[in-house]
């Protein structure tokens, strides 16, 4: 196991706030850190409603807006990278920190490496089986657009399928990564509002849609679980917040500090959400 300085980090666990939110307070962490007037920080947290987010390049028109409408859901375009995730029945989490932070520093797969040590001890103190991908992502031949169906080089598997999805940028010479663990649920209702169809087609056959996106579920489903499915049992997102906290701070060397956002943060979330995550500006910018 490696060993780090100690250190101490602001554990947030924010209340359930709807998706525009959630990415403004990720992003302000970030520059308030960068800034030099916030600790870095572990945060765990939930969405309400149910929001489906997109990597950063992917394109809106993935979405099935009023799919989405009809179901309740959100959507909302990520920072980070990767396809895209339907959040719902889960726990979220994200890391903010220096990219000089040696938990952090280097490149991305290697901090990836380091931060998920923390993922795997927690998540074996719940009773997982996890372990950590350590191939190469495989290429997508389903074009599904859903971040779930593959794993990457140090993401979380358990018998083989992915059980946690993360993704990373950095800015500001700082590292914001975070990842989503599904806790329980269904998985493939990812497929409810996404456009899906057989590749070369337009996609204007609807009973041909409903069958793809059918064999895309399936597909996915042998690739990807949840919480439950790998524990046999559920866990709420308090125990499973507390459990990862307590395996981020053994594993890296933490001292975990229950905290709040700052009045500064809490003014730059409401701006950020107005001007970015909330904006068509930002979430049909590809």
């Amino acid at each position: 196991m490696a060993h780090y300085p100690a250190a101490t980090w602001r554990l947030l666990i924010t209340p359930p706030t709807d998706g525009a939110t959630n990415m403004a307070i990720d992003e302000a962490i970030l520059h308030t850190v960068a800034d030099g007037v916030g600790p870095p920080t572990l945060r765990f947290y939930q969405w309400a409603p149910p929001c489906l987010s997109l990597g950063y390049n992917q394109h809106y028109t993935e979405v099935d807006e009023v799919a989405c409408t009809r179901l309740g859901y959100t959507w909302v375009r990520r920072p980070t990278g990767g396809r895209a995730i339907l959040h719902i029945d889960e726990l979220t989490y994200s890391v903010i920190a220096p990219a000089s932070d040696p938990r952090v520093e280097g490149g991305i797969v290697e901090s990836y490496r380091r931060l998920s040590s923390g993922l795997l001890d927690g998540l074996r103190a719940l009773g997982a089986d996890v372990f950590q991908a350590q191939t190469e992502k495989v290429r997508n031949s389903k074009k599904s657009g859903v971040c779930f169906d593959t794993p990457s080089n140090y993401e979380i598997t358990v018998r083989g399928k992915k059980l946690i999805g993360s993704a990373q940028v950095r800015r500001r010479a700082m590292v914001l990564q975070h990842g989503t663990l599904p806790l329980i649920g269904d998985l493939r209702r990812i497929f409810a509002c996404l456009h899906v169809a057989e590749p070369g087609s337009n996609g204007s056959d609807s009973h041909q849609a409903r069958n793809v996106s059918a064999d895309l579920g399936d597909w996915l489903l042998e690739r990807a679980c949840t919480l439950e499915q790998a524990l046999g049992r559920s866990v709420s997102f308090d125990e499973a917040a507390h459990a990862l906290a307590q395996g981020f701070a053994a594993t890296l060397d933490l001292r975990l500090e229950s905290g709040d956002l700052t009045r500064n943060e809490r003014t730059l979330v409401e701006r950020l959400r107005s001007e970015r995550y909330d904006s068509d500006d930002w979430n049909r910018r590809v």
